[in-house]
């Protein structure tokens, strides 16, 4: 009985001595984790300049056909934390429109998105950043119609934007970028005074350019 007693005690000491080992361990690579979450310095202002093309994501409305449209994005950021950032992105969005039957060049369809937006970045690769950003505001549309077609005239939208994508760090200030976003941009039109009611402009917008962190 006395044998079977000590063997436990020496188990006992044996294990508590590895879990006083283990524990600052332990507590090192949880600081280790907590330092590394994040892919952004807090307080660095990020500008960016992007362009790009934007497919619309279905038929803008019956009967007609749109080309892939221009892009061209402008973003002012500020990173609250090291994972964190709120700013303003400001988006122009041009797409010709053709009616099919009988064929016909409509004009073309501008659209300049304000989007207040949130980002985050969760993690760093070296020197890349990866990160999702969602922004809601506003679409401002109008159309310019080729003569003899008659007046068209779409209405502004609420504008739901969701967009992922990654920085790669060519210095600390300077960083090449590319986008991929889905922007709502759903609601009517009229032409001539008759109401369209399915007038859909939702595209997806891939985009490229470079960004300036301060």
């Amino acid at each position: 009985m006395r044998r079977v007693t000590l063997r436990s005690v020496v188990i006992g000491l044996m294990l508590a001595s590895l879990v006083f080992c283990l524990s600052p361990v332990d507590a090192v690579l949880a600081e280790d984790a907590r330092q590394n979450f994040g892919g952004i310095e807090a307080g660095k202002w990020v500008l960016g300049m992007r362009a790009g093309f934007a497919p619309l994501t279905q038929s803008l409305t019956s009967n007609t056909s749109t080309d892939v449209g221009s892009l061209v994005n402008f973003q002012a950021m500020y990173s609250l934390n090291t994972w964190l950032l709120v700013g303003m992105m400001l988006e122009w969005e041009r797409h010709a429109v053709d009616q099919e039957r009988p064929s016909l060049d409509l004009g073309h369809q501008d659209t300049v998105s304000v989007l207040p937006t949130v980002e985050l970045r969760p993690v760093k690769f070296g020197q890349l950043s990866p990160y999702v950003n969602m922004s809601f505001g506003v679409n401002v549309n109008s159309f310019g119609e080729d003569r003899g077609v008659g007046r068209i005239s779409p209405s502004n939208t609420f504008a739901w934007r969701l967009g992922w994508g990654g920085d790669y760090m060519i210095t600390r200030q300077f960083a090449l970028n590319a986008e991929m976003a889905y922007k709502r941009n759903d609601g009517h039109a009229t032409r001539n005074g008759a109401t369209i009611n399915d007038w859909n402009a939702s595209s997806f917008g891939f985009l490229v350019g470079v960004k300036l962190y301060f």
